[in-house]
């Protein structure tokens, strides 16, 4: 079955090319829509992590809501489209491709739409004129807007949140107490070992979840730096111990891991549903795994409240703060929106980034039907599966009100979070693929026909190092040799 599972699966990726570089609509005369009173229309975009499909019509009436709040403080009317986040690659490029989107959510590690992806084919505004003086820019330090820029211009409008990169083991906490693991005996991944064991004994479906993730460019952050902040790209690296840049697939560290997966694999720990991406977004808040991952944060109770049920972390990296890092979730103005419409998605984000009232409507939706305010002034989410968003997709952690069994104090964490990483000696560096855009197209998708599997547990412990070789050697043909060249050039001349 693994060697079908190797021999079969290649997803492929949407073409980039749906995406046409059109500059910013400002200079090409676009009409700038408008309703009766003259408010300025913009379309926004978002994904939705927490449900497997959004409810239509309670986005409707959310958007409502918004329209109705903000009427009188700004010259701007949404209309707001939510995509659950399993269609969102897809859908959202569609739209970009037919100028449907002005605000759109992103994230440095996203395909096709992530912002590696945007700012090279010109499909997103620059806004860094039109950001100075106004109440967004002035909703976070500079060093924000300077983290995220590209090529010296501002594009993006980062979620001000974790801005800095992490890596948790995630552990049920039920389970944690029925079998009295000593999560203190864990320092590396290897040692959940015995705990996996254990939940396969229960007739867990999942013993681990990997969330059919590529988890290596997540849990070897503390050798690498994978400035593309992309899995389907994590066979390149600044290797941290020599500043250099390195092909990870050939290293120590990737053998390592993958045979690691693959033993777990073997021993029925991981799922081939992991292999073959038929687990959801929303498989981590069922009863069906015991251990998976979870990106560092300052409140990682939080994710007690997006998993309908108590989990607890066991660090598993350090923190880094590095190009990327900032841009884990953000918002861009598509390249196609007129300048009125640019300034009115500028205005609409300065409000909700310190609107904390437009913030929780915007993230939890209605009052009194997706959330209520507790005796403490707290959000509780009523779980009605209509609407449910995370702070860290949604708005400034200065701004959305705390979860119920979140601290008083989030914000003041949130900024010592970010000020207490380590900082990559390759922070500050964006590689441009143009020069190699289509081979570098070539070896992603070698990676999700070889990467991806060996990443997941799909190959025998026998043939990780065969694999490995077939890997590499697909790559050096789909023409890695010139793209790693192409890095190490770029990357030296940075230095």
């Amino acid at each position: 079955m693994k060697k079908k599972i190797l021999s079969t699966l290649l997803v492929a990726s949407m073409a980039a090319g749906l995406m046409t570089g059109c500059g910013n609509a400002a200079s090409s005369g676009g009409a700038t829509p408008k309703t009766d009173d003259g408010k300025v229309v913009i379309n926004v975009t978002r994904a939705t992590f927490n449900l497997a499909t959004p409810d239509s019509a309670q986005v409707k009436k959310v958007e409502d809501a918004i329209n109705a709040y903000i009427a009188d403080k700004i010259n701007v009317k949404i209309n707001l489209t939510d995509i659950g986040s399993g269609e969102y690659t897809d859908k959202a490029n569609t739209s970009l491709a037919n100028k449907e989107i002005n605000l759109l959510w992103t994230a440095s590690w996203e395909s096709t739409i992530g912002t590696n992806d945007l700012v090279p084919q010109n499909a997103v505004y620059d806004i860094t004129d039109l950001l100075p003086g106004t109440p967004l820019y002035e909703s976070m330090d500079a060093g924000q807007w300077e983290a995220t820029k590209y090529n010296g211009k501002n594009y993006f409008i980062p979620v001000y949140k974790d801005n800095v990169e992490g890596y948790d083991i995630m552990f049920r906490q039920d389970l944690v107490d029925k079998y009295g693991w000593d999560l203190s005996s864990v320092k590396s991944l290897a040692d959940i070992e015995p705990m996996l064991a254990d939940a396969k004994s229960e007739g867990l479906k999942y013993p681990y979840l990997t969330q059919k993730t590529a988890m290596f460019y997540r849990y070897y952050i503390n050798s690498f730096d994978f400035f593309t902040a992309d899995a389907t790209s994590n066979w390149v690296a600044v290797d941290r111990n020599t500043n250099k840049v390195v092909d990870t697939v050939l290293t120590d560290e990737y053998k390592e891991f993958c045979t690691l997966m693959a033993k777990w694999a073997e021993a029925g720990y991981i799922s081939e549903d992991d292999v073959t991406k038929t687990t959801t977004d929303t498989t981590t808040q069922t009863q069906d795994w015991a251990v998976s991952w979870w990106t560092d944060i300052p409140v990682n109770a939080e994710a007690n409240s997006r998993y309908n049920q108590d989990v607890t972390m066991v660090p598993a990296t350090d923190r880094w703060a590095h190009s990327t890092s900032a841009l884990g979730s953000c918002y861009c103005i598509t390249a196609n929106s007129t300048e009125e419409q640019a300034k009115a998605c500028i205005d609409f984000m300065g409000l909700l980034y310190t609107d904390s009232k437009l913030a929780d409507l915007y993230t939890f939706g209605i009052e009194g039907e997706d959330f209520n305010y507790d005796a403490n002034g707290k959000v509780e989410q009523t779980d009605n599966g209509k609407y449910n968003h995370s702070m860290w997709e949604s708005a400034s952690a200065t701004v959305v009100t705390p979860l119920y069994n979140e601290p008083d104090n989030k914000a003041d964490l949130y900024k010592d979070f970010n000020g207490g990483a380590n900082t990559s000696c390759a922070a500050g560096f964006r590689f441009d693929k143009t020069p190699v855009a289509d081979k570098y197209a070539a070896c992603q998708t070698v990676f999700e026909q070889y990467g991806f599997v060996l990443e997941n547990g799909g190959v025998a412990v026998a043939d990780v190092d065969s694999t490995i070789a077939a890997y590499q050697a697909a790559l050096d043909e789909a023409g890695y040799q010139d793209v790693l060249a192409e890095f190490q050039k770029q990357y030296d001349a940075w230095k």
